[in-house]
């Protein structure tokens, strides 16, 4: 049978238009799962879009903070840290934090273990329907100490917020380039929670200095944990 040349020229059109259009719209598809979510949802308080605070008055007061008041966290207050963190601020999906081609290779799971309104436990955000799903039961902050080489404000911080990269994510669109923008966009993230809990009254720190492994394992996540963010009152 003779070959039918042109119609196999449209196949091959047709083709590349349609992997073109995946590449394009790829990083805004749903990503792979951080962690093993047990199908609990709780919905958080919807964050406030204005504040007491005015941003040149936060970058003044933000410091790295260590000592915390043995006080519970609001749930609205861990709401605005989320949603600083990684919420959505726009119609098309666009995040808090900037990310390179909206690869947004970043999860934030919770370390909850004295908020008002919270079981203590290990949840992680949900920006799309700005929710928290549960992922196990119990105060894992001790834990977590244990594995941050026992830097004591990672314990007794009413909740620990943590970053985990998946630098796939990144990679699959920028090649090596992806690993610098990952660690970029922790920085980006970093400073929100700053200077939210700064806008908030409440303090945290940068912790760094963990071990990989163990911090995973707590969490029960595949992932790559970059950042720990102890937050309490002071």
């Amino acid at each position: 049978m003779p070959w039918n040349y042109r119609g196999i020229g449209w196949f091959v059109v047709f083709t590349v238009i349609v992997l073109s259009s995946l590449l394009l719209v790829k990083p805004y598809l749903p990503r792979e799962s951080g962690g093993t979510a047990s199908g609990e949802e709780i919905a958080l308080p919807k964050p406030r879009f204005k504040g007491e605070m005015i941003v040149e008055e936060a970058i003044l007061r933000r410091r790295s903070m260590r000592d915390y008041l043995p006080e519970p966290l609001k749930l609205e207050e861990l709401s605005q840290l989320l949603w600083a963190a990684q919420g959505i601020t726009s119609p098309d999906g666009k995040r808090a934090a900037p990310s390179a081609g909206a690869t947004y290779p970043f999860e934030v799971f919770v370390v909850a273990g004295n908020v008002e309104g919270l079981e203590p436990g290990i949840y992680k955000y949900n920006p799309q329907r700005h929710s928290l799903m549960f992922i196990k039961r119990g105060d894992y902050r001790d834990d977590l100490e244990r594995a941050a080489l026992d830097q004591d404000w990672v314990g007794n911080a009413a909740v620990d917020i943590v970053l985990v990269a998946f630098y796939g994510r990144a990679t699959e669109v920028y090649g090596e380039r992806g690993v610098r923008y990952v660690h970029m966009e922790a920085g980006h993230i970093g400073e929100n929670i700053y200077l939210q809990a700064t806008a908030l009254g409440l303090g945290t720190v940068a912790v760094g200095a963990f071990d990989d492994e163990r911090v995973s394992e707590i969490l029960g996540t595949e992932g790559r944990p970059l950042y720990i963010f102890p937050v309490g009152r002071v």
